[in-house]
């Protein structure tokens, strides 16, 4: 197991050099694509190798370390000593993230081969997205803080770079900046964060920390806003209020990067995190009730933006941002395996979800309005029925992937200590008004009357496209039978990992028998009926949407425009950093004082210069006299002396 899991990370590595370096001068795109899906799919082999070689052994033996080689180390022995390796902890938390990760990613860069036929960039576009696994991978195979970083920092630039890849249009390079700099914010946090763990354990490896952590008390003050600084990078890196804006705008990147931003990769960095450290989130009540607060927010908050955009990657951009506050909800009430749970069942309906639409907006001319689309399952019968599965997964709507890990996060929430009732109402409503979206979205994509300009003549995409839409269709429908309570599903498979954190918060929840029953019915009928409002109002009273409009025009328009977040952060932050800097730092700062300066002295020098330079006269008799004036002037002083 030791030898294998390096290589993981290397492959994807590999395949960004190669195609780094060469790619520009390979003519075939069968053969850049090959190559760089290859080596993700090899990383995905050797995972589930490893995974495998784990399943034959004890689960409190399954922890293992493989060390590559020492990063950076200071002189043993002294007060500050430190020492960071370049080394992998393969565990149970960390293989299922590898999983996730390199098995959604092939598929993702499969159906890129189809997608970005003919594109001029085609094997630049498979160099960064095989960077992008490279990074993802570091992020969470990583036994300490600073390697993980630099996950952490990878996937941040991978996403500049995919988000921007068009980057003659201006609109993906702005989109590109915002998630560059809004990511930075949040980065900040982390890196105050990672300073304090140093600070209070002299380590930044999680055996250390986390061990040493373990023997402090319930409500450590250095805890709290340990958790917090590194929850503030999580919100930055998974798009929590206040920091989510960056990722509806990331949706001007290709759609297979707006998959693997959302589905596998960047989006689920800071649940993965605050799950890698439930140790330290155990430690601090405060710091869980901010993380379960802010996610529940956050997924309502989302979810009421997704039911009246009309971009199709807009609704599943806020659909991500919403499900993604349903993980930190889980975390927060200390659900730690229900959330990870349905991080991996989201991957596969959301990377199903977004490959889809990739497939009507191919087949569409790049149209991405829904307003202009319909009856399209008839032009995109796979694609329609693929998206149709992921829809009703994502609905939460049994037996499909999605009903098992919603219902047990609400399960969780409401019966757990650290939940309660309101935030299980809340998140019933959320889950209500994602199946209202997600099936106003199908309808008007795919159903009722056809709205797009007669002269299109939408056609069903090739194989490497639809193929990846089937095996993910299939992944969304049985995925979740791995979480079944009371199996020896995944919540047992993780219970090594999450158990310390358990101990710590000694959380106590009903038993279950009817009550949770009850609660499942109630969410899945509300979910039920959500689905049945949209297609009744979509397909047979139309009317009723419009007249909604006009009986309520402030609230419409309220959430058209998304609650106006940009534009207040445009007037309070963007503008005023903007004029400060061309008023300040550019016209006071920069042209008065610095080039002030530079220029002030040039004009001293040249005064000086111009002064001394009439010395300068030529004429020999003249030098000769200042020759002999200033032997006499040496003699005189010394005769003086």
């Amino acid at each position: 197991m030791n030898s294998y899991a390096p290589l993981i990370v290397i492959f994807p590595l590999l395949g960004f050099l190669i195609l780094g370096i060469f790619g520009s001068r390979m003519k075939s795109e069968k053969l850049i694509g090959i190559l760089g899906s290859g080596t993700v799919g090899l990383s995905f082999l050797l995972a589930l190798l490893v995974f495998f070689q784990m399943l034959s052994v004890e689960p409190d033996q399954r922890k293992q370390i493989v060390t590559v080689f020492t990063w950076l180390s200071t002189f043993t022995g002294s007060p500050s000593s430190f020492s960071v390796n370049i080394a992998y902890q393969i565990d149970q938390l960390s293989i299922l993230m590898t999983l996730i990760v390199t098995g959604v990613g092939f598929l993702i860069h499969v159906y890129s081969i189809g997608y970005m036929h003919d594109d001029r960039g085609f094997w630049r576009f498979f160099a960064y997205m095989n960077l992008f696994i490279f990074a993802m991978l570091n992020l969470v195979l990583a036994d300490n803080f600073l390697l993980l970083f630099l996950g952490w920092e990878g996937v941040g630039l991978c996403s500049y770079l995919l988000i921007g890849f068009w980057y003659e249009k201006k609109f993906t390079g702005d989109a590109a900046k915002k998630a560059f700099v809004v990511n930075r914010i949040g980065d900040f946090g982390f890196i105050i964060g990672m300073l304090l763990i140093f600070s209070t354990f002299g380590s930044l490896n999680f055996s250390t920390v986390f061990s040493g952590a373990s023997l402090l008390t319930m409500g450590n003050t250095t805890i709290l806003w340990i958790t917090l600084l590194l929850f503030v990078g999580a919100i930055g890196k998974s798009a929590q209020i206040p920091l989510y804006v960056w990722l509806p705008d990331a949706m001007a990147g290709p759609t297979p990067v707006s998959a693997l931003i959302h589905a596998a990769t960047m989006v689920t960095a800071g649940v993965y995190m605050v799950a890698r450290c439930s140790i330290l989130y155990a430690l601090s009540p405060v710091a869980m009730e901010v993380v379960a607060v802010i996610g529940v927010v956050t997924a309502v908050f989302a979810a009421t933006i997704g039911l009246v955009q009309n971009d199709i990657k807009k609704v599943l951009a806020y659909s991500t941002i919403s499900q993604l506050g349903y993980m930190f909800l889980a975390m927060g009430i200390g659900a730690f395996s229900a959330g990870i749970f349905h991080l991996m069942t989201h991957a596969f309906f959301k990377a199903l979800l977004f490959l889809g639409a990739g497939a009507v907006i191919h087949a569409m001319h790049d149209e991405q309005d829904i307003q202009k689309m319909g009856g399209l399952k008839e032009y995109l019968p796979i694609t329609y029925k693929t998206f149709l599965i992921g829809a009703i997964a994502i609905a939460g709507i049994p037996p499909f992937a999605g009903f098992f890990s919603k219902d047990e996060i609400l399960w969780k929430t409401f019966s757990s200590e650290q939940g309660s009732w309101i935030f299980w109402l809340l998140g019933v409503f959320g889950a209500a008004m994602t199946a209202f979206y997600m099936f106003r979205l199908v309808t008007l994509t795919f159903e009722g009357k056809r709205r797009f300009d007669h002269h299109l003549h939408p056609h069903e995409a090739p194989k490497t496209m639809t193929v990846p839409l089937m095996i993910l269709a299939g992944l969304s429908i049985v995925g979740g039978f791995v979480g079944i309570p009371h199996w020896s599903g995944i919540e047992h498979w993780l219970d090594p990992v999450f158990s310390p954190a358990q101990y710590k918060l000694m959380s106590g929840e009903y038993s279950g028998g009817i009550m949770e029953y009850l609660l499942m019915a109630v969410s899945v009928g509300i979910a039920a009926a959500g689905i049945y409002a949209a297609r009744w109002v979509y397909l047979q009273r139309i009317e009723i949407a419009a007249s909604l409009q006009q009986r309520y025009p402030r609230v419409y328009r309220l959430l058209l425009n998304k609650y106006y977040v940009d534009e207040v952060y445009d007037a309070v932050i963007v503008e005023p950093a903007v004029k400060s800097s061309e008023e300040i730092l550019w016209k006071v700062v920069d042209v008065t004082l610095i080039d002030g300066m530079v220029n002030g002295s040039a004009r001293v020098i040249g005064a000086i210069a111009q002064t001394l330079r009439k010395i300068q006269t030529g004429v020999a008799q003249f030098y000769a006299v200042v020759f002999i004036g200033g032997i006499l002037f040496v003699i005189t002083w010394l005769l003086l002396k």
